[in-house]
């Protein structure tokens, strides 16, 4: 049996990564802007008192705002430029996704190739200016509401700290958005995606520290947190082994002749995967289920009445926030898979090619029966997906365990980290080509 490092090296060619110039040069790129995103979640708004703060913040764990928290990598905690960190980008991405699906002027715009993509990219960052002006106005009242023993968290409120507190927040996720496109175009990996990883990561030390207290306290025992850890390997074990598994249709091409030698009559096959929306469904739920924060805000932090009940009912672990997820990651994985999916398109590309399924006729039929394999994929993988996110939340809930070791937070981690080496891998093979083809030119030359 192989191990570990000679299937590590069999992975990666490590001279050849040695020799890959260009993708070093796009790993610095990326590391640099995520240090620099770490840096910005230390940078505090003006006008608010930290202590203070940090004693509203202890009053109020355990519920979605720790959440919050996660997802902005601390920042929130901290009251920081990156406090919405990339969310308002997400949920306007939501927005737009939706509008695609029911506006025919969208759609036809979408369909218009790059020019379509570029326009339908420019009303989502519209509409994350409108979504974190909305935000960080709604956490400016918020603050200014909100106080503890000491006081109110906010130093001088007024009109002014308002304008403050919304330019930085809104500038802040501007700012992320930006980062975010610059290392998916010149770093490697989903620039998004690795925003939101980093701050989990970076966060999981803490989360680990403050599990160990809570053994050491006795507020957990040992056979617990022994139990917690070994359900987080058989988590991240079997996300790996989802998110690898594939449905491979098997695709026949005919026999073509041209002059007097035969061409085709190979086989191929049309992988789908068994999650084919990837950690889209978790992200977004968790996404909407953050709104009605930012509603309360409004309320100057004191929710009353149906918003109150509303909140109450949407803290981690209630009965209504389970069914909310779990419905929420159902409906994205269908309506994601959908949009990077169709099966229409798909038979036709076939059919242009001369592919066939066996067995099934081109064209309609062919469709039709993509559409039926990836509606059961998908139901499995909706239903993964919500175990994988909605059973350590239970556990999480009644035992107080950090929301870093969620089903939500460890799905993004593994996710994130396999996309990246795939991205990763694939630019060594590009560079491997790239040499090869080279030395074959030399060679040419030389006969």
């Amino acid at each position: 049996m192989a191990s570990a490092a000679e299937q590590l090296a069999s992975t990666f060619n490590f001279g050849a990564f040695a020799k890959a110039t260009e993708l070093k040069k796009r790993l610095w790129f990326t590391l640099g802007a995520l240090i620099i995103y770490r840096i910005g979640t230390y940078i505090p708004l003006p006008g608010i008192d930290p202590n203070i703060l940090a004693e509203i913040f202890e009053q109020q764990r355990g519920g979605l705002m720790d959440m919050f928290n996660m997802f902005s990598g601390g920042a929130l905690e901290r009251m920081t430029i990156f406090a919405l960190n990339i969310m308002p980008y997400i949920s306007s991405a939501i927005i737009m996704q939706l509008m695609t699906a029911v506006s025919p002027r969208l759609e036809a715009l979408k369909k218009e190739g790059e020019s379509g993509r570029k326009k339908i990219n420019q009303y989502t960052r519209y509409g994350t200016v409108l979504l974190a002006t909305v935000q960080g106005y709604g956490i400016a009242i918020a603050l200014e509401g909100a106080g503890g023993s000491s006081g109110s968290a906010v130093l001088d409120p007024g009109l002014f700290f308002r304008l403050t507190t919304v330019i930085s927040l809104v500038g802040g996720t501007i700012f992320l958005m930006w980062l975010g496109e610059q290392i998916t175009q010149r770093g490697v990996g989903n620039g998004i995606s690795l925003i939101i990883f980093s701050g989990i990561v970076a966060n999981l030390p803490v989360a680990l520290v403050s599990t160990l207290e809570l053994g050491k306290t006795g507020a957990l025992s040992t056979i617990f947190i022994l139990f917690l850890m070994i359900m987080a390997v058989a988590v991240i074990a079997f996300i790996v082994f989802v998110e690898r598994a594939q449905r491979r249709l098997i695709v026949q091409y005919p026999k073509r002749q041209m002059g007097n030698k035969m061409f085709g009559g190979e086989s191929s096959h049309l992988p789908l995967k068994l999650n084919t929306a990837g950690v889209i469904p978790p992200i977004f739920a968790s996404s909407i289920l953050l709104m009605p924060l930012t509603i309360a805000g409004f309320s100057g932090g004191q929710a009353t009445g149906i918003l109150g009940d509303i909140t109450t009912w949407l803290g981690p672990g209630q009965p209504l926030y389970l069914l909310v997820y779990i419905s929420m990651i159902v409906f994205f994985a269908f309506f994601y898979t959908a949009i990077v999916f169709n099966p229409a398109d798909t038979a036709d590309n076939l059919k242009k090619y001369g592919g066939f399924i066996p067995g099934i006729r081109p064209g309609k039929n062919t469709a039709d029966y993509l559409d039926f394999v990836l509606t059961r994929l998908t139901v499995a993988g909706a239903a993964y997906l919500a175990i994988v996110c909605v059973l350590p939340e239970i556990l999480r809930s009644q035992y107080a365990v950090p929301f870093y070791f969620g089903g939500t937070s460890l799905l993004i981690v593994v996710s994130v980290t396999m996309d990246t080496v795939a991205q990763i891998h694939s630019h060594l093979l590009a560079h491997q080509y790239e040499g090869l083809i080279k030395k074959s030119k030399l060679r040419g030359r030389r006969r």
